[in-house]
């Protein structure tokens, strides 16, 4: 069992605020995404992962956002133990407290 990374919303936040070009995924369902999500962050619901593998770029430090942290952490353990760089953002979008817009606005 590997121990996985994590990372609070502030930092997530304060990565972009400096302009840090990093790569986020939100594993939540749609009408969660469409309440409001991370700008930068692309939409890969959690069941649709296993689907998507060939979209998350293995090496490549990804970050997994959903609403407490719970299914991220999922998706990342799922991932990390098929040997993906991945973070887990604590708290989830209930503590991030950065601009959030509704998906359809993000297309």
């Amino acid at each position: 069992m590997y121990e996985m990374k994590e990372i609070s919303p502030e930092e997530i936040q304060q990565k972009l605020e400096n302009g840090e070009k990093i790569e986020l995924i939100d594993v939540r369902e749609d009408d969660e995404v469409e309440a409001g999500m991370i700008p930068q962050a692309r939409h890969i619901r959690m069941n649709d992962i296993p689907n998507q593998l060939d979209a998350i770029d293995k090496e490549k430090e990804t970050f997994f956002i959903c609403r407490s942290g719970g299914r991220s952490g999922n998706v990342c353990a799922y991932l990390q133990e098929r040997g993906y760089n991945v973070v887990n953002m604590t708290g989830g979008m209930l503590e991030y407290k950065g601009e959030t817009k509704p998906k359809s606005e993000l297309a």
